[in-house]
C-alpha cells in the first residue's frame, strides 16, 4: 500500500462559505451568509439585505479574520459574490487560498451546505409561516 500524506489542518484553518436565500423580507434582510469551520463545525452567520461581494468581504474581515485569525483557505461555490475582484483582492492581501466548489455539486462544499440545511430547518420551526416581519 503506497504511503500518502495526511492532510493536517487546525481549528479555523479552512472555512466553507455560502449564501442562503432569498427569503421573505425580514427587517430589510433577504439573505443569510453562512461560514462554517471545517474542523470544529463552528458556524458564523449574518442576515443581509443583499448577496454581493461587499457583504462577503465585510463579513470575513469582521466575523472571521478578526475573531478566529486568518484562515489558510476558504471554500465557496462559483457565485459572483465569491468570484470577483474585491473578494480575490481581500484573500490575496491576507494570503488566503480560494477553493471553488464544482457547480451543481453541493457535496464539494458539504460543510456549508449541511449547515445551511440545519439553519433552514431551525428557522422553519421558529418562524410562523403567516408572519409579516
Amino acid at each position: 500500500m503506497p504511503l500518502t500524506n495526511i492532510l493536517e489542518i487546525e481549528l479555523f484553518d479552512v472555512w466553507g462559505i455560502d449564501f442562503m436565500g432569498p427569503f421573505p423580507n425580514s427587517f430589510g434582510n433577504l439573505y443569510i451568509l453562512v461560514a462554517v469551520d471545517y474542523v470544529s463545525k463552528w458556524v458564523e452567520a449574518i442576515a443581509s439585505p443583499t448577496n454581493d461581494a461587499k457583504v462577503v468581504t465585510n463579513f470575513l474581515k469582521k466575523n472571521i479574520f478578526t475573531r478566529f485569525g486568518t484562515p489558510r483557505a476558504i471554500i465557496s461555490d462559483e457565485g459572483s459574490h465569491f468570484c470577483n475582484k474585491l473578494f480575490e483582492e481581500l484573500l490575496a492581501k491576507y494570503g488566503v487560498k480560494h477553493r471553488v466548489a464544482t457547480a451543481y455539486h453541493p457535496q464539494t462544499s458539504g460543510q456549508a451546505e449541511l449547515s445551511n440545511r440545519e439553519i433552514k430547518r431551525m428557522l422553519e420551526k421558529m418562524v410562523n409561516p403567516s408572519r409579516k416581519d
